[in-house]
């Protein structure tokens, strides 16, 4: 269950922030956000724009780099590799 399965469950508008370490969550969330997306198609630039878009990421955009955003990139592409 995510945590907007558990706000809409609860009522409760407590939403966790994410930052730039947080590259698990932030995939997780960009897999659940573009879950019809072709992973392979995906550019580190996308992954940056979206990362910022997200309500719950609160971090300075001036602090990311390549291997953050690479590291964004395998934890999605691991989860649907091996989720099939």
């Amino acid at each position: 269950m995510d945590f907007h399965q558990i706000i809409h469950l609860t009522g409760y508008a407590i939403i966790p922030f994410v930052n730039w370490e947080a590259t698990y969550a932030i995939a997780m969330e960009l897999k659940r956000k573009f879950k019809d997306i072709d992973i392979e198609e995906v550019t580190l630039g996308q992954i940056y724009q979206w990362t910022l878009e997200l309500p719950e990421f609160d971090d300075d955009p001036a602090l990311v780099n390549d291997e953050i955003l690479s590291a964004i990139y395998q934890d999605w592409y691991e989860e649907i590799i091996h989720k099939k």
